[in-house]
């Protein structure tokens, strides 16, 4: 096979892997985000306890970080069909991306929030701060370094997770890899696909880190 034909095959599921990597990210973080300061508001010694709730977020969290996740790609089958009416493509592979990572950045917040100075925090309610005030005024502001290093190390997961549920029939450079470079021996294929791979996983992990310390102001 030439280079011309295997650019032919490569770049449509790069940016398929692309679409899949985003997609997933703006949907774990829009999620996980706040979920993330849910856990940190609630927990115990949090601005606002809620021992009930947090006990409940806490354990659910757990269980789907405990699923490895080729078998939460199992498990979120059925779901996939009937939310989308197929349980292979892009839009699945996004489904079950998303499920097994939203508790991971909800996770990954909840220990940057509370590793605040609490006596900012303090300060804070001294003033008289609502506890709505005290999470964008001081919570969010002092974790944005954090923030955008956890949003960074996340993408680089989902990077590796898309190239898994590829090999599933999700698409994208890990399903190009598969069915080319593995099942028909084309290792040129599965060579590029791999530098590919490293090239999107290097590009995040700069832009994450030069934009961390940009806006790191300690």
């Amino acid at each position: 096979m030439s280079y011309k034909e295997i650019l032919e095959l490569v770049i449509p599921e790069t940016f398929t892997t692309l679409y899949m990597v985003f997609a997933t990210a703006l949907i774990s973080i829009a999620i996980g985000l706040p979920l993330g300061i849910l856990l940190m508001i609630s927990r115990p010694g949090g601005i606002k306890e809620m021992p009930k709730l947090y006990k409940v977020l806490d354990a659910i969290i757990n269980i789907f970080r405990s699923i490895p996740f080729v078998i939460l790609i199992l498990l979120v089958i059925p779901l996939a069909r009937l939310l989308l009416g197929r349980s292979t493509g892009t839009q699945a592979s996004i489904l079950s991306l998303s499920i097994a990572t939203i508790p991971f950045v909800a996770r990954l917040m909840e220990g940057y929030f509370i590793s605040i100075d609490k006596g900012l925090i303090e300060a804070a309610e001294s003033m008289g701060s609502t506890n709505g005030q005290i999470v964008k005024k001081v919570i969010i502001p002092e974790s944005l370094p954090l923030i955008v290093s956890g949003i960074t190390m996340t993408i680089i997961n989902i990077v590796g997770y898309s190239a898994m549920v590829g090999i599933l029939g999700g698409g994208g450079l890990g399903q190009l890899a598969y069915r080319y470079g593995y099942q028909r021996r084309m290792y040129n294929v599965l060579l590029v696909a791999v530098f590919i791979i490293i090239v999107i996983v290097q590009i995040v992990q700069l832009l994450g880190s030069f934009i961390s310390k940009k806006i790191d102001k300690k």
